[in-house]
Protein backbone atom coordinates (compact mmCIF):
# COMPACT_ATOMS: atom_id res chain seq x y z
CA UNK A 1 0.00 0.00 0.00
CA UNK A 2 1.31 3.45 -0.89
CA UNK A 3 2.12 5.48 2.21
CA UNK A 4 0.40 8.84 2.88
CA UNK A 5 3.83 10.46 3.05
CA UNK A 6 4.70 9.31 -0.47
CA UNK A 7 1.33 10.44 -1.82
CA UNK A 8 1.90 13.85 -0.31
CA UNK A 9 5.35 14.06 -1.82
CA UNK A 10 4.01 12.89 -5.17
CA UNK A 11 1.29 15.54 -5.16
CA UNK A 12 3.92 18.18 -4.46
CA UNK A 13 6.11 16.78 -7.20
CA UNK A 14 3.27 16.83 -9.70
CA UNK A 15 2.50 20.43 -8.80
CA UNK A 16 6.13 21.28 -9.54
CA UNK A 17 5.68 19.87 -13.02
CA UNK A 18 3.11 22.49 -13.83
CA UNK A 19 5.84 24.81 -15.07
CA UNK A 20 7.80 22.18 -16.95
CA UNK A 21 8.63 22.56 -20.62
CA UNK A 22 6.06 21.63 -23.20
CA UNK A 23 6.52 18.98 -25.83
CA UNK A 24 9.08 19.35 -28.58
CA UNK A 25 8.87 18.35 -32.19
CA UNK A 26 11.37 16.33 -34.12
CA UNK A 27 11.53 15.58 -37.81
CA UNK A 28 14.13 12.85 -37.38
CA UNK A 29 13.54 10.14 -34.79
CA UNK A 30 16.47 7.93 -35.81
CA UNK A 31 19.60 7.91 -33.70
CA UNK A 32 22.83 5.92 -33.60
CA UNK A 33 24.47 6.52 -30.23
CA UNK A 34 23.80 7.59 -26.66
CA UNK A 35 25.68 10.46 -25.03
CA UNK A 36 26.25 10.39 -21.28
CA UNK A 37 26.71 14.04 -20.36
CA UNK A 38 28.46 14.94 -17.09
CA UNK A 39 28.78 18.51 -15.92
CA UNK A 40 30.93 20.22 -13.33
CA UNK A 41 28.78 22.15 -10.80
CA UNK A 42 31.24 24.99 -10.14
CA UNK A 43 31.32 25.89 -13.83
CA UNK A 44 27.64 25.27 -14.58
CA UNK A 45 26.42 27.42 -11.71
CA UNK A 46 28.82 30.21 -12.52
CA UNK A 47 28.06 30.41 -16.23
CA UNK A 48 24.32 30.51 -15.70
CA UNK A 49 24.49 33.31 -13.15
CA UNK A 50 26.74 35.64 -15.08
CA UNK A 51 25.41 34.82 -18.55
CA UNK A 52 28.84 35.45 -20.04
CA UNK A 53 29.47 38.83 -18.41
CA UNK A 54 32.68 38.70 -16.39
CA UNK A 55 34.97 41.43 -15.05
CA UNK A 56 38.26 41.73 -16.90
CA UNK A 57 40.41 43.37 -14.25
CA UNK A 58 43.33 41.64 -12.59
CA UNK A 59 41.95 39.08 -10.18
CA UNK A 60 38.72 38.66 -12.14
CA UNK A 61 39.12 34.89 -12.01
CA UNK A 62 38.46 34.96 -8.26
CA UNK A 63 35.55 37.34 -8.71
CA UNK A 64 34.06 35.02 -11.31
CA UNK A 65 34.40 32.03 -9.00
CA UNK A 66 32.54 33.86 -6.26
CA UNK A 67 29.55 34.18 -8.58
CA UNK A 68 28.78 30.50 -8.01
CA UNK A 69 28.10 31.03 -4.33
CA UNK A 70 25.65 33.82 -5.12
CA UNK A 71 23.62 31.70 -7.48
CA UNK A 72 23.70 28.00 -6.59
CA UNK A 73 22.81 26.70 -3.17
CA UNK A 74 25.36 24.18 -1.89
CA UNK A 75 26.18 22.55 -5.26
CA UNK A 76 27.87 19.15 -4.99
CA UNK A 77 31.63 18.84 -5.20
CA UNK A 78 31.55 16.06 -7.79
CA UNK A 79 30.55 15.66 -11.41
CA UNK A 80 26.80 15.23 -11.84
CA UNK A 81 24.56 14.00 -14.63
CA UNK A 82 23.20 16.41 -17.19
CA UNK A 83 21.52 13.68 -19.17
CA UNK A 84 21.65 10.56 -21.31
CA UNK A 85 20.94 11.78 -24.81
CA UNK A 86 20.37 9.91 -28.06
CA UNK A 87 22.00 11.82 -30.88
CA UNK A 88 19.94 13.24 -33.75
CA UNK A 89 16.51 12.90 -32.16
CA UNK A 90 14.33 14.72 -29.67
CA UNK A 91 10.85 14.30 -28.17
CA UNK A 92 9.96 11.08 -29.94
CA UNK A 93 6.67 10.50 -28.12
CA UNK A 94 4.82 13.62 -27.05
CA UNK A 95 2.01 11.58 -25.52
CA UNK A 96 4.27 9.89 -22.96
CA UNK A 97 4.42 12.22 -19.92
CA UNK A 98 6.88 11.99 -17.08
CA UNK A 99 5.53 10.15 -14.04
CA UNK A 100 7.66 10.48 -10.87
CA UNK A 101 5.80 7.57 -9.27
CA UNK A 102 7.63 5.21 -11.66
CA UNK A 103 11.04 6.18 -10.30
CA UNK A 104 10.25 6.58 -6.61
CA UNK A 105 12.85 3.97 -5.62
CA UNK A 106 15.51 5.90 -7.58
CA UNK A 107 14.81 9.28 -5.99
CA UNK A 108 17.65 9.19 -3.40
CA UNK A 109 20.23 8.58 -6.14
CA UNK A 110 18.50 10.98 -8.54
CA UNK A 111 18.68 13.80 -6.00
CA UNK A 112 22.33 13.08 -5.31
CA UNK A 113 23.70 12.44 -8.80
CA UNK A 114 21.18 14.12 -11.13
CA UNK A 115 20.18 17.36 -9.37
CA UNK A 116 18.88 20.52 -10.99
CA UNK A 117 21.93 22.65 -10.27
CA UNK A 118 20.48 25.90 -11.55
CA UNK A 119 17.23 25.82 -9.62
CA UNK A 120 18.12 24.35 -6.22
CA UNK A 121 15.10 25.93 -4.53
CA UNK A 122 12.74 24.16 -6.92
CA UNK A 123 12.09 20.46 -7.10
CA UNK A 124 14.28 18.67 -9.64
CA UNK A 125 11.15 17.11 -11.13
CA UNK A 126 10.99 19.83 -13.79
CA UNK A 127 14.53 19.03 -14.89
CA UNK A 128 13.91 15.27 -14.94
CA UNK A 129 10.65 15.76 -16.80
CA UNK A 130 12.51 17.79 -19.43
CA UNK A 131 15.15 15.08 -19.81
CA UNK A 132 12.54 12.34 -20.12
CA UNK A 133 10.33 14.11 -22.66
CA UNK A 134 13.17 15.36 -24.81
CA UNK A 135 15.59 12.43 -24.59
CA UNK A 136 14.11 9.52 -22.69
CA UNK A 137 11.22 9.05 -25.09
CA UNK A 138 13.75 8.58 -27.88
CA UNK A 139 16.09 6.35 -25.88
CA UNK A 140 13.04 4.15 -25.20
CA UNK A 141 13.48 2.66 -28.68
CA UNK A 142 15.89 0.29 -26.91
CA UNK A 143 14.41 -2.53 -24.84
CA UNK A 144 16.94 -1.74 -22.12
CA UNK A 145 15.55 1.81 -21.84
CA UNK A 146 11.89 1.38 -22.77
CA UNK A 147 10.39 2.70 -19.54
CA UNK A 148 11.06 5.64 -17.26
CA UNK A 149 12.34 3.28 -14.59
CA UNK A 150 14.75 1.69 -17.06
CA UNK A 151 15.89 4.98 -18.61
CA UNK A 152 16.71 6.75 -15.37
CA UNK A 153 17.96 3.57 -13.68
CA UNK A 154 20.34 2.70 -16.52
CA UNK A 155 21.56 6.30 -16.68
CA UNK A 156 22.49 6.10 -13.02
CA UNK A 157 24.18 2.73 -13.58
CA UNK A 158 26.30 4.10 -16.43
CA UNK A 159 27.21 7.19 -14.42
CA UNK A 160 28.36 5.07 -11.48
CA UNK A 161 30.30 2.69 -13.70
CA UNK A 162 32.13 5.56 -15.42
CA UNK A 163 32.98 7.15 -12.04
CA UNK A 164 34.30 10.28 -13.73
CA UNK A 165 35.06 12.20 -10.54
CA UNK A 166 37.27 9.49 -9.06
CA UNK A 167 38.87 8.71 -12.42
CA UNK A 168 40.00 12.31 -12.83
CA UNK A 169 41.39 12.29 -9.30
CA UNK A 170 43.35 9.10 -10.00
CA UNK A 171 44.73 10.73 -13.14
CA UNK A 172 45.97 13.67 -11.07
CA UNK A 173 43.45 16.05 -12.62
CA UNK A 174 41.94 18.00 -9.74
CA UNK A 175 40.29 21.40 -9.35
CA UNK A 176 42.65 24.33 -8.83
CA UNK A 177 42.48 28.12 -8.77
CA UNK A 178 45.91 28.68 -10.28
CA UNK A 179 46.89 25.58 -12.25
CA UNK A 180 45.84 25.40 -15.88
CA UNK A 181 45.60 22.06 -17.65
CA UNK A 182 45.97 21.55 -21.35
CA UNK A 183 42.73 20.41 -22.96
CA UNK A 184 44.62 17.76 -24.90
CA UNK A 185 46.11 16.38 -21.67
CA UNK A 186 42.66 15.95 -20.11
CA UNK A 187 41.26 14.35 -23.24
CA UNK A 188 44.25 12.02 -23.64
CA UNK A 189 44.11 11.02 -19.98
CA UNK A 190 40.44 10.08 -20.32
CA UNK A 191 41.26 8.04 -23.42
CA UNK A 192 43.75 5.99 -21.41
CA UNK A 193 41.03 5.13 -18.90
CA UNK A 194 37.96 4.63 -21.07
CA UNK A 195 39.71 3.56 -24.31
CA UNK A 196 37.46 5.86 -26.34
CA UNK A 197 37.61 9.53 -27.33
CA UNK A 198 35.34 11.73 -25.18
CA UNK A 199 34.04 15.19 -25.95
CA UNK A 200 35.32 17.84 -23.52
CA UNK A 201 33.33 21.08 -23.34
CA UNK A 202 34.27 24.44 -21.87
CA UNK A 203 32.87 27.84 -21.06
CA UNK A 204 34.83 30.87 -22.27
CA UNK A 205 35.46 32.88 -19.11
CA UNK A 206 36.62 36.15 -20.62
CA UNK A 207 36.07 36.99 -24.25
CA UNK A 208 39.25 38.11 -25.88
CA UNK A 209 41.45 36.40 -23.30
CA UNK A 210 40.61 32.77 -24.11
CA UNK A 211 40.24 31.74 -20.47
CA UNK A 212 38.30 28.49 -20.55
CA UNK A 213 36.50 26.76 -17.68
CA UNK A 214 36.07 23.00 -17.80
CA UNK A 215 32.31 22.47 -17.96
CA UNK A 216 31.14 19.16 -19.42
CA UNK A 217 32.49 15.77 -20.38
CA UNK A 218 30.55 13.57 -22.78
CA UNK A 219 31.14 9.83 -23.11
CA UNK A 220 29.31 7.98 -25.83
CA UNK A 221 27.71 4.55 -26.03
CA UNK A 222 26.51 2.37 -28.87
CA UNK A 223 22.97 1.00 -28.93
CA UNK A 224 24.21 -2.10 -27.15
CA UNK A 225 25.53 0.18 -24.39
CA UNK A 226 29.21 -0.26 -25.20
CA UNK A 227 31.55 2.72 -25.03
CA UNK A 228 32.47 4.25 -28.39
CA UNK A 229 34.22 7.36 -29.66
CA UNK A 230 32.29 10.62 -29.53
CA UNK A 231 32.14 12.74 -32.65
CA UNK A 232 33.53 16.25 -32.39
CA UNK A 233 31.34 17.56 -35.18
CA UNK A 234 29.36 20.69 -34.40
CA UNK A 235 25.99 20.02 -32.81
CA UNK A 236 22.79 22.05 -33.10
CA UNK A 237 22.62 25.00 -30.73
CA UNK A 238 19.51 23.58 -29.08
CA UNK A 239 21.40 20.48 -28.02
CA UNK A 240 24.18 22.55 -26.52
CA UNK A 241 21.77 24.74 -24.60
CA UNK A 242 19.37 22.05 -23.42
CA UNK A 243 17.18 23.11 -20.49
CA UNK A 244 19.46 26.05 -19.66
CA UNK A 245 19.81 28.54 -22.52
CA UNK A 246 22.66 30.66 -21.12
CA UNK A 247 25.43 28.17 -20.46
CA UNK A 248 27.47 28.98 -23.56
CA UNK A 249 29.31 25.65 -23.50
CA UNK A 250 31.31 24.59 -26.55
CA UNK A 251 33.88 21.98 -27.48
CA UNK A 252 37.05 23.19 -25.78
CA UNK A 253 39.62 24.97 -27.88
CA UNK A 254 43.08 23.44 -27.80
CA UNK A 255 45.06 25.19 -25.11
CA UNK A 256 44.84 25.91 -21.38
CA UNK A 257 41.71 25.27 -19.34
CA UNK A 258 40.86 26.04 -15.71
CA UNK A 259 39.15 23.34 -13.64
CA UNK A 260 37.66 25.56 -10.89
CA UNK A 261 37.30 24.22 -7.35
CA UNK A 262 33.97 24.50 -5.63
CA UNK A 263 35.34 25.42 -2.21
CA UNK A 264 36.76 28.67 -3.59
CA UNK A 265 33.21 29.86 -4.28
CA UNK A 266 32.50 30.05 -0.54
CA UNK A 267 35.17 32.60 0.31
Amino acid sequence: MTSPAFLGALCLALSCLGGAHGFWRSDDLEWSKLIMVHHWPATVCQTSHTEGRFPRQKGSKQEGLREVARHCKDPPNYWTIHGLWPDKSEACNRSWPFNPHEIKDLLPDMKMYWPDLLHPSNCSLQFWSHEWKKHGTCAAQLDALNSQRKYFGKSLDLYKALALTSMLQKLGIEPSTDHYYQVSDIRDALVTVYKVVPKVQCFLLEKGQEVQLLGQVELCFSKDLQLQNCSHAAEPAARRQEAWPNLGLHVCNDGPVLYPPLNETKL
